[in-house]
Formats: C-alpha cells, sequence, structure tokens
C-alpha cells in the first residue's frame, strides 16, 4: 500500500510541476506579447505623411529601418531588456502596405522546476501589428 501511495504522490507532483512549467510559459508570453503590441504601436506612430499626389488622400508611408529604430527605442525606454531574458527583435519585424507596423519579440523563458531538464529554457515569440491611419 505505502508503494501505491508514494507512487501517487510523485505522479501528483510531476503533474504539478508540468502545469508550473505550462503557466509559466503561457506568461512569459503573454508579457511578450504586450510589450510586442507597445512595441508596434510606438512604430505606427513613426510614420510619414505620403506624398499627396493628383489630388489623392494623404496616407502613411512606413519604412522598416524606422519601424525598427522605434520598436528598439520603445524596447530600451521601458527597460524591456533588463525584465526578460535573451529579448530580441525578430526577422519578421518591419513595415507592411498600408500604414501597418509588425514587431516580432522573441525571448527565453524558464519555467520552474523544469529548468533542471532545460536550462537553456524555451524561446517564446510573439508577433504584433499595429496600424496608423489619418483622418479629418
Amino acid at each position: 500500500m505505502t508503494v501505491l501511495i508514494v507512487g501517487f504522490v510523485v505522479l501528483a507532483l510531476l503533474l504539478a510541476a508540468g502545469v508550473m512549467a505550462a503557466s509559466a510559459v503561457y506568461l512569459e508570453h503573454k508579457k511578450l506579447l504586450s510589450l510586442a503590441d507597445g512595441a508596434a504601436l510606438a512604430a505606427a506612430d513613426s510614420f510619414m505623411v505620403a506624398d499627396i499626389g493628383g489630388g489623392g488622400k494623404p496616407s502613411t508611408s512606413l519604412v522598416d529601418e524606422r519601424v525598427l529604430t522605434a520598436a528598439a527605442s520603445y524596447l530600451t525606454s521601458s527597460n524591456a531588456y533588463a525584465r526578460h531574458d535573451q529579448l530580441s527583435i525578430g526577422a519578421g519585424t518591419g513595415s507592411e502596405p498600408g500604414g501597418t507596423s509588425v514587431v516580432v519579440l522573441t525571448a527565453v523563458a524558464h519555467p520552474p522546476v523544469v529548468s533542471i531538464l532545460l536550462p537553456e529554457g524555451i524561446m517564446v515569440e510573439a508577433r504584433s501589428t499595429a496600424r496608423s491611419k489619418l483622418t479629418q
């Protein structure tokens, strides 16, 4: 009977460790997504008004370099590099047609208890888009 009780206790502890690890990765993703939302919004606000040709409506124009600079500036000013391990701006960051900025952030999550098995952590990626629009 003791062996059965010990087995169930070990199984319950393993299940609890798995749930804690999954929750930690999920929370890290949500924090990273919130940070990507703010960086994308800051990047969308870095637009230039495109040339008005032939009496058309003015439109916003984003450039990849400007989006990268605005996102990096936002991350630096919000002290995000100190709060996230190996935080970096991902390869998909840039601008899309229509005044849309895309920010991809990656970081490493270190779940509790399971970090013994995964000392390098788990890579987490978050992607966010924001669009700038001119209105009267």
